[in-house]
């Protein structure tokens, strides 16, 4: 039942890639490893690509979801236009090439950053997962927390990764944020306070999955000690 949104989320997160890897966005050469989109077909052609693939994602929901009734298949589209919309990704982006050269930039500016520009779309696929699966509102609020605590907790660890670990072993530029001169965790708390940032954050997101069934949650505590331990 969750498989369409699941597949639309994943070419929205691609889509996401590609336009972040652009030279008026990051301008990045790597992407896992290998070349970046743009720098293989050119840059219209990576526009395009990327919106062609957002453009499908919301075919696909509306079309692979046969069976599902439609309240849900509603709140799900709604909860994926938020995410990349001015209330989501495209938010943070903004704000964050804007503030691209601001040595003013504090924690609480950071955290309205990543928690647009990169927890949005985890929550979105985590609550899509929830509403599609028959979720109360509850759960689902918890779910929410949960997705955004670790959407944190991923772009913390990346950030530490991108001081402490080399291209070849991230499979993208490394220390990117630092030549700029980005505001990071590790910039503005330190090293050691962003891992014990990235902790509390992991707890924080565990502790919503108490009231669930265990064997249930399995995937989800999982997905957080994946990216709280993750090397690259």
């Amino acid at each position: 039942m969750a498989m369409p949104s699941a597949c639309a989320l994943e070419m929205i997160h691609t889509m996401s890639l590609i336009h972040d890897d652009l030279p008026c966005m990051d301008n990045d050469d790597l992407r896992r490893g290998k070349p970046t989109n743009h720098k293989i077909f050119g840059e219209y052609t990576a526009v395009l690509a990327g919106d062609a693939l957002l453009a499908f994602a919301f075919e696909h929901i509306a079309t692979a979801t046969r069976g599902v009734p439609s309240g849900k298949v509603v709140r799900v589209i709604a909860e994926v236009a938020k995410a990349i919309g001015p209330k989501g990704l495209a938010a943070g982006q903004v704000v964050d090439i804007a503030n691209e050269k601001n040595a003013n930039v504090d924690l609480e500016l950071l955290e309205y950053i990543h928690l647009h520009k990169t927890a949005a779309l985890l929550e979105c696929s985590v609550v899509s997962g929830a509403i599609l699966g028959g979720a109360s509102d509850e759960q689902v609020e918890k779910l929410r927390v949960f997705a955004r605590c670790n959407g944190l907790l991923f772009q913390v660890v990346d950030d530490i990764l991108d001081v402490t670990r080399s291209s070849e072993e991230l499979g993208k530029t490394a220390g990117k944020d630092l030549l700029a001169d980005k505001a990071t965790y590790p910039k503005l708390l330190g090293l050691e306070k962003a891992r014990e940032f990235a902790l509390e954050l992991k707890h924080k997101a565990l502790n919503q999955l108490s009231e669930f069934d265990e064997s249930r949650a399995a995937p989800l505590y999982g997905l957080t000690e994946y990216i709280a331990s993750r090397q690259n």
